[in-house]
């Protein structure tokens, strides 16, 4: 189930976003404190009425425990391959949850809500170089590879893109 962060879940995002393993692919900088973590929800809450959209937590059904997030993020804070304003389609996961296929279901769910619900025309997404698992998620999702671009002249990144096929 993908639904919208609450304060309650800031516990379970810093057990995710502190482990080292989940952010081996994310520049090596698990967060450090929890406050972190209060921000990123707190982050949320208000673009979830501004844009529509911002992650959202992905809850197992059978257990109802709290194993990521997934979701669409507008991304206006930052600039990826000289782009800024625009729409990304991401994910993160537990370990323990890795390769079950729930990266690219939650992938999928929050492609159709962007195309069907807010009209979106295109929607992009972005790994690290080595991350292959992301990179195939991505693509079984439904986006296409366009490029490797420099992040911040440091790190390689993978630059996908996915067109609205009804517009």
């Amino acid at each position: 189930m993908l639904r919208e962060f609450r304060k309650e879940d800031v516990n379970s995002l810093f057990q995710l976003d502190s482990n080292p393993i989940v952010h081996k692919y994310l520049g090596n900088k698990p967060v450090k404190d929890i406050s972190e973590s209060e921000r990123y929800i707190e982050d949320c809450l208000p673009k979830y009425i501004s844009h529509g959209i911002c992650r959202l937590a992905v809850i197992e059904k059978q257990s109802e425990a709290f194993i990521g997030w997934s979701g669409l993020r507008f991304i206006d804070d930052y600039t990826f391959n000289s782009k800024t304003n625009f729409y990304d389609v991401g994910y993160r996961l537990m370990p323990e949850y890795w390769g079950k296929g729930y990266a690219t279901e939650a992938g999928k769910a929050s492609v159709d809500f962007g195309f069907k619900a807010l009209n979106l025309k295109t929607i992009y997404g972005i790994t690290e170089l080595g991350n292959i698992a992301s990179h195939k998620a991505l693509l079984k999702i439904g986006l296409n590879y366009i490029e490797d671009f420099k992040y911040k002249n440091e790190e390689i990144l993978r630059w996908y893109r996915i067109k609205n096929p009804r517009l």
